[in-house]
């Protein structure tokens, strides 16, 4: 092997080990945020009902997906859950005839407490304290 050669395969081999490690990051997933939507802890959502966007929280059996959080009235208190079904991701729905978190996708089903009614859900879906002061709910993350 002569220089230029040797030269050439230094030159590529420090390029390779300056790439890789960029590339093989790349590849990785980000640590996610919870598929709730949460942040990291201690932090918290602040939903204020007088505004437009938010006045709908007003009725009974009203919901609200805000960051990956299902924010239901249930007529007699507030709820905060994770909106991704444990199943398979796809987004719940609160049902108020029933009073229960549904599923659209596999039909899985949730108490307003996070817990199964029935699956094909492995897990029940997290429950995020709520409280409300005036007309701000503050969900805590």
């Amino acid at each position: 092997m002569n220089r230029r050669e040797m030269v050439q395969k230094f030159v590529v081999g420090g390029y390779v080990l300056l790439l890789v490690p960029s590339v093989l990051k790349s590849c990785t997933k980000d640590p996610a945020p919870d598929p709730a939507g949460g942040g990291p802890a201690g932090k918290e959502i602040n939903l204020d009902l007088a505004m437009a966007d938010n006045s709908t929280l007003n009725t009974a059996g009203a919901s609200k997906v805000v960051q990956g959080i299902i924010i239901v009235n249930t007529g007699t208190s507030f709820i905060a859950l994770s909106s991704v079904c444990t199943h398979e991701g796809c987004t719940v729905g609160y049902d108020s005839v029933s009073g229960t978190i549904k599923c659209p996708c596999h039909g899985s089903q949730f108490t307003t407490s996070g817990s199964i009614v029935n699956g094909p859900a492995p897990t029940p879906l997290k429950s995020y304290a709520i409280n409300k002061t005036g007309t701000v709910l503050t969900i805590a993350l």
